[in-house]
């Protein structure tokens, strides 16, 4: 210790203290504002900027970097995922359809569930598009929740049906490289999902099958580069060996148990997109 401070302490004994510990403080110590403002000023104007990129550019410890980030009430978000923008006529077509939907499954209860079948066509891409950790920024607690859109169009990705139930997958087809999604090719599709329906869940047919699945129009597949087409078999498998072997049959039933609830979100919401 130094004698500086031996000399306060002698000094505090002799006023009549009688303990060596810290007196209680409220309260975090007081930050300029000064400094407050140029944070705010740099997150305003660069709201992917990294709490490092921060510190060397204004100078600051980390720790108090966190501490004025906190005070001001930003927190990193990511954007979420939509697939394109809604209009008031397709809100409305989902209030309308989702409140058939709870009306049957209030009718008929959990039995319901097992009468779904449900499908979507997706891309399954050669690359890794922007994640949602790239495209975090600082905002407040009260921001609105920024949307990103899905990317429809790409030479490096091949489209893939799924078709499933509460138990698990029922049908993966791929599109051939070069061909579209016309009404023929779907009913050629859903003759095949028929045909898996009576195979993988006998009596399933008998007691009817209620089909979910969206509006969309077809998709058009484009032609990829020779050196492409070896990758598309290697990207099938790798779905194919996700899909019926990685993901355990429980992820299935949940997303089915999940109905209910996501559709009466859907009406709580306007036909809005319902977040999570």
């Amino acid at each position: 210790m130094s004698i500086k401070n031996v000399r306060k302490w002698c000094r505090e004994f002799s006023n009549g203290r009688t303990n060596i510990h810290d007196e209680a403080r409220s309260g975090r110590p007081s930050v300029s504002n000064n400094l407050q403002e140029q944070v705010e000023s740099e997150l305003r104007e660069d709201r992917r900027m990294t709490v490092r990129e921060l510190e060397e550019k204004l100078q600051i410890p980390k720790p108090s970097l966190h501490r004025i980030i906190s005070d001001l009430g930003y927190r990193k978000c990511s954007a979420r995922w939509v697939p394109k923008m809604l209009t008031e006529d397709h809100k409305r077509q989902r209030i309308e359809s989702s409140r058939e939907v709870l009306e049957l499954y209030a009718e008929e209860g959990a039995v319901f569930l097992d009468s779904i079948v449900t499908g979507d066509e997706t891309w399954v891409y050669h690359f890794i598009p922007e994640s949602k950790q790239q495209s975090m920024e600082w905002r407040h607690s009260f921001s609105p929740k920024k949307r990103k859109f899905k990317v429809t169009q790409s030479a490096r990705k091949i489209m893939a049906t799924v078709f499933w139930d509460r138990k698990g997958v029922l049908l993966i087809e791929f599109m051939p490289t070069g061909t579209t999604i016309n009404s023929a090719s779907y009913c050629e599709t859903l003759e095949k999902l028929r045909k898996a329906i009576k195979n993988r869940r006998p009596g399933m047919l008998t007691k009817g099958v209620r089909l979910l699945h969206d509006n969309a129009r077809p998709h058009v597949a484009r032609n990829t580069k020779a050196l492409l087409d070896k990758f598309d078999e290697e990207v099938k498998t790798l779905v194919m060996e996700y899909l019926e072997k990685e993901v355990d049959g429980g992820f299935y039933d949940a997303g089915i148990q999940k109905l209910p609830d996501r559709l009466q979100k859907c009406l709580d919401m306007n036909g809005d997109y319902v977040e999570k």
